[in-house]
């Protein structure tokens, strides 16, 4: 039975950078699912399977996820800590892929429970290598964990109150 292709989530809101993603993983012969979502917000809801989202057949949880910091709704971090509170999604791989190269961003990240914290190098060439050498990682040589999503909240029971 042959094995299924990893799938990675996106989240980042600069259309450009996500164009040369994609032009990163062609190039680099790397044929996998990359679902993208454009803010915090819809990368939770992509995560908990919610609003246009619910299908886990064309949503699936990713095997890895691409993680920017700066995007609208809930940055990065915000995003990054609901993942590391949530039981069922607490083991995602995440690896932020930022332009930052302040330190005290790759030192949140990490206190926050990123796996990885890459910058993106300004150069193709060099921003394809970073692509290839990830996936190398992540998928041959990393063992990936079980991952679920969480349940759905029943809205007849609320806990809030």
């Amino acid at each position: 039975m042959p094995e299924q292709s990893p799938v990675i989530l996106v989240a980042e809101d600069n259309e450009n950078d996500v164009l040369m993603l994609r032009r990163a993983f062609i190039q680099a012969g790397i044929t996998v699912p990359l679902h993208v979502v454009g803010d915090g917000e819809q990368t939770i809801a992509y995560l908990k399977g919610e609003g246009i989202y619910s299908n886990r057949a064309e949503y699936p949880l990713p095997d890895l996820m691409l993680l920017d910091l700066k995007m609208p709704r809930k940055d990065g971090f915000e995003v990054l800590d609901w993942i590391r509170h949530q039981p069922s999604l607490a083991a995602i791989r995440v690896v932020v892929l930022s332009t930052s190269e302040e330190l005290r961003d790759v030192n949140r990240a990490y206190r926050i429970g990123a796996n990885s914290f890459l910058i993106k190098p300004l150069n193709f060439t060099e921003f394809r290598t970073t692509i290839q050498a990830m996936y190398a990682y992540w998928f041959s040589m990393s063992r990936a964990p079980e991952i679920q999503r969480p349940p759905k909240a029943n809205p007849y029971f609320n806990t809030d109150s």
